[in-house]
């Protein structure tokens, strides 16, 4: 058992009363962390009005090691997501054991799903971490029913499954042990270098299930990385994790997305992002331009008129329409792209091929995560439907 901190005041928009240690009565007896210099909050009927709305609060957690970032640990009730069938994705099943992310992502389109907890989609999306702290256990009960019929699960298509957070709270380990453990198929997709701590025991369970891994590394410039993604990993990082996952006996496709208009999509930058992604041993390689969904937009937009205002008025004028970008757009993305992918050998059929002993799966995801359907190794994808 930790030794508590001193008493803390509840998060931002919760009650101004403190909350001493004795008052938490039982309720922190799951995954208790052994987090140094905690300082604890409390149960639920005293918690954020959002937060009351998840089943199970059982604690709030700050730390040195995270600054500014509070991580509210539920128990949550069940972890497997049915996707709804008018989503019009090749998979019908996810998990997500975190919600909020500390990457920090700009750009990143799940911001919105943070103000259903009464979160702001901006810092609140970055800071406000809430921890499915029993995630693999309830799982593993959820896949040996009876009437699980082994569908694929996809992983990293809220927020990511290997943010720092992981390091400490080890959710995967036992969400993959679950699916494995019942012969359920699954992918990740990620930006965390962490996932090198669990290739050998992705090795090992793949001779039994299919797995399929992908890493997104939307920038290889350092200083727009830094701005745009200041809680990834660097590229160099994400490049190296690349290697390992091939080196591990997995195909690695890679999601260069979001292509940033005006930023990372001239012929130059395209031409020394797809050259470092083949030095690195990608299998494939998809891109995604930028989408900008409410949430996502505003945080984006405002990131925009600090770091360059000389583009505003044309991303306002090229998304003018909605979150997507026009067709011209798209098509003359993908005239700039088709030399590069065929000069680095994105276009060889044998691009995607495996080690024997273990199977990736024949899927590249777009910039929300979702699996897309099978293609040849290298091939541009812009599958961009707007999931409902």
């Amino acid at each position: 058992m930790v030794r508590p901190g001193p008493r803390m005041q509840l998060p931002r928009g919760g009650s101004q009363g403190i909350i001493p240690w004795q008052n938490m009565g039982t309720c922190v007896r799951l995954h208790v962390m052994r987090w140094q210099n905690q300082t604890l909050s409390v149960e639920a009927a005293t918690a954020l009005p959002g937060l009351r709305r998840i089943p199970g609060l059982v604690r709030s957690v700050t730390t040195p090691e995270f600054e500014g970032v509070t991580f509210h640990e539920v128990a949550a009730r069940s972890v497997l997501n049915k996707v709804s069938a008018m989503s019009e994705v090749p998979f019908g099943w996810t998990v997500n054991p975190y919600r909020g992310c500390t990457h920090a992502c700009t750009y990143c389109f799940a911001r919105r799903s943070h103000e259903w907890l009464e979160f702001d989609a901006g810092r609140d999306f970055d800071s406000e971490i809430v921890v499915k702290v029993n995630a693999p256990e309830v799982l593993t009960r959820e896949v040996a029913r009876r009437s699980w019929t082994r569908e694929h699960v996809a992983l990293g298509t809220n927020t990511d499954p290997y943010q720092r957070a992981e390091g400490r709270y080890r959710l995967m380990p036992g969400i993959i042990q679950a699916l494995a453990g019942s012969g359920t198929p699954f992918s990740i997709l990620t930006k965390g270098s962490l996932l090198r701590r669990d290739l050998p025991l992705l090795a090992e369970v793949s001779s039994t299930v299919e797995v399929g891994l992908a890493v997104s590394i939307a920038l290889v410039d350092e200083p727009l990385h830094r701005s745009l993604e200041p809680g990834t990993p660097s590229p160099r990082a994400r490049l190296t994790l690349v290697r390992a996952v091939r080196e591990a006996g997995f195909d690695c496709s890679v999601l260069l997305a979001p292509v940033l208009p005006w930023l990372t999509d001239t012929s130059v930058e395209l031409e020394r992002a797809v050259a470092q992604l083949a030095e690195a041993g990608a299998s494939r390689v998809t891109m995604i331009p930028l989408h900008l969904r409410p949430g996502a937009r505003e945080w984006f937009m405002r990131w925009l008129r600090r770091e360059h205002p000389g583009l505003v008025e044309r991303y306002q004028q090229l998304y003018g329409r909605g979150a997507y970008v026009p067709a011209q757009y798209k098509e003359h993305l993908r005239e700039r792209l088709r030399p590069i992918l065929r000069q680095h050998g994105f276009d060889r059929p044998d691009a995607g091929r495996t080690r024997a002993g273990h199977r990736g799966a024949d899927r590249g995801r777009d910039q929300t995560g979702r699996v897309c359907p099978a293609q040849p190794a290298g091939q541009l994808s812009l599958f961009d439907q707007h999931p409902r």
